[in-house]
């Protein structure tokens, strides 16, 4: 069975090797000081691959709007949709770390498609509250050289490994929701925190002063 987080790096290559074939990829972004970085996922998981089933992944771009740009990705069996992916990026300037507008080349290069029929959530992830809410506390983690990726920040996908990783002996996952709301670097702390209600588990990676680097949301069937 494939995990929920081997599902994230595949799409992520995807998007790298698309972006790559059109022609603005990282040879593309890099001598001009850019770089995408990933604000929200979200993921209806219809059912997961088996063990030695021959799969297909997708990606495509949908929308553009000033410095965000929106993908769908999706993992197939023959025409079975097994997940569909909806993701929003931003552009950066590399120099200040700042959003800077899409350009015309990219624009030009990117096909836009019709997205996909599945969920599209708010990317704001909101807590649950009340009574019903159990809430725990996993072991701290300090970020290491392996969580980094080639621009030297955390990479996405570890984000969710982290977060999948503080919950015990969940499966079954229907859904998933991942916010990313700031940057840890390398030998920052990272505190879980998992509230659990019904059939939800959301995980905030905090920093030492409570707020939080991520928020993941994993709903079991």
């Amino acid at each position: 069975m494939m995990a929920v987080t081997s599902i994230i790096d595949v799409f992520q290559d995807c998007s790298c090797f698309h972006s790559d074939d059109i022609g603005v990829g990282f040879d593309y972004l890099r001598p001009k000081s850019l770089v995408w970085v990933i604000n929200y996922w979200e993921l209806d998981i219809l059912r997961t691959p088996d063990y030695g089933e021959k799969l297909t992944v997708g990606t495509f771009s949908y929308d553009f709007k000033g410095f965000l740009g929106y993908r769908n990705f999706y993992l197939r069996s023959g025409d079975e949709y097994l997940v569909k992916a909806n993701s929003m990026w931003t552009l950066m300037d590399w120099n200040n770390m700042r959003p800077t507008k899409v350009t015309p080349e990219m624009t030009a290069a990117y096909i836009n498609e019709e997205k996909l029929n599945m969920s599209y959530n708010s990317r704001k992830i909101t807590l649950p509250e009340g009574d019903s809410v159990d809430i725990t506390h996993s072991d701290g983690i300090v970020i290491m050289r392996h969580h980094l990726d080639c621009n030297g920040h955390v990479n996405n996908g570890q984000y969710v490994k982290l977060a999948f990783g503080a919950l015990d002996n969940i499966s079954d996952i229907a859904h998933m929701r991942v916010e990313y709301r700031s940057q840890a670097h390398l030998g920052d702390r990272i505190d879980p925190v998992i509230y659990h209600q019904d059939n939800t588990y959301t995980v905030c990676l905090n920093k030492e002063d409570g707020s939080a680097y991520c928020v993941t949301e994993f709903t079991c069937r």
